[in-house]
């Protein structure tokens, strides 16, 4: 008669040697051998990143700084690595965009005009009104983001009559319009500059790709413009054709195709 061992209790608890064949029993592991592990695996990487204590004097300083609703730089969340200079310049610059905003608006309500009606350079001016605007909104999103404070400043009230006694209205005013956005590109060159100096690379980078790019074909569209009027000179029935083609967007420009996002080489376009 076989005898039984123990228990039923005592049967269940003994280790079966199945398992003990096949799968180790779980052993208890001591946080000095969780320790002795860690340190193993960071010599073998050579990597060694302690993000808590790393972090740990930005979270005081995060913790400690900053309160609602007040205008001081010093109480931004987001401000970091973001001097004064470079925040007044953004905002010399927002008011740059918006003073030539202005004119573009000044000269298209003055081809609108009934006894003008060139409606091509009209349309032109006042798209060429709603891109400054938008440069000038990219710029105060800019601010913002990077904890700055937007500030508006004045906006000079632009001239209203652009016929001139020897070019005419359209050469006239597209010979403004090629200056302004010259005058422009240099603004935004200091404005790279003031970026550029403190070392942050991603100011003078997004300066760069939002407004220089878009800059340089801006001035080229207007360049090609200004040759095309020159050519035309002051006959009446000429420069109505050219409104015409433009109001069609059917007049030509040439740009290089990296200033309107794409790749190297060159670009068509046609229109305002």
């Amino acid at each position: 008669m076989v005898q039984p061992i123990g228990t039923k209790q005592n049967r269940l608890a003994m280790p079966s040697p199945f398992l003990s064949r096949h799968r180790p029993l779980p052993t208890t592991v001591t946080h000095a051998g969780r320790e002795r592990e860690k340190e193993k695996g960071e010599t073998v990487t050579g990597i060694v990143f302690k993000p808590f204590k790393e972090v740990d004097e930005m979270f005081k300083t995060t913790t400690n700084k900053g309160q609602l609703n007040k205008p001081e730089p010093e109480h931004s969340f987001a401000r970091m690595h973001y001097p004064t200079d470079l925040e007044s310049a953004i905002n010399e610059q927002i008011n740059i965009e918006y003073n030539i905003s202005y004119v573009y608006h000044s000269l298209s309500n003055y081809f609108y005009r009934d006894n003008v009606a060139l409606n091509g350079l009209g349309k032109y001016f006042l798209d060429s009104r709603d891109d400054e605007v938008h440069h000038a909104q990219l710029l105060i999103d800019f601010q913002n983001t990077r904890g700055g404070r937007v500030k508006l400043l004045p906006i000079i009230s632009p001239d209203t009559e652009f016929d001139h006694p020897d070019k005419g209205d359209a050469l006239y005013a597209m010979e403004l319009a090629l200056s302004l956005e010259k005058l422009n590109y240099e603004k935004l060159l200091k404005l790279w500059d003031v970026a550029d100096k403190h070392g942050d690379p991603q100011a003078p980078h997004w300066i760069e790709d939002n407004l220089l790019d878009d800059q340089v074909a801006d001035i080229k569209k207007a360049a090609d413009y200004v040759s095309q009027l020159r050519r035309i000179g002051r006959d009446g029935h000429g420069v109505w054709h050219w409104d015409y083609e433009l109001y069609q967007n059917e007049i030509p420009y040439r740009t290089f195709q990296y200033a309107t996002g794409g790749g190297d080489g060159a670009v068509d376009g046609v229109g305002g």
